[in-house]
């Protein structure tokens, strides 16, 4: 607590806003890349609006989790309750707005959206 106010700021330079470069399916899940460096150095907590640019492959195992690929990281999505984001929850390509939090490495798409 900072000041006395009971919250946290987030989104101190705006919410981030990306896009992805690809989409390629294996056998433990869907990993859409994204630019490298694309978050370097940023200690982000907050909003991201993430454009998923490339479609999931027809015939792609609706079970599969989504996973996010940067500099040879990658990241797993989660929905509400910590559940793994799957090839089901996503509706096509579009813009999804998650929550993103490195200090618990937490990426989860917002409720209320799929």
């Amino acid at each position: 607590m900072i000041w006395g106010y009971p919250f946290s700021w987030v989104n101190r330079r705006g919410s981030a806003a990306i896009g992805s470069t690809g989409v390629s399916v294996g056998t433990s899940g869907v990993v859409f890349s994204f630019r490298n460096h694309a978050f370097l150095n940023a200690n982000y907590r907050g909003t991201v609006f993430v454009n998923l640019r490339q479609a999931i492959p027809t015939g792609t195992t609706t079970t599969l989790p989504i996973l996010f690929e940067t500099n040879g990281v990658t990241q797993a999505v989660t929905k509400f309750g910590g559940a793994a984001l799957t090839v089901a929850d996503v509706a096509g390509t579009g813009v999804y707005q998650l929550w993103f939090e490195r200090d618990t490495n937490t990426l989860q798409l917002m409720t209320g959206i799929v």
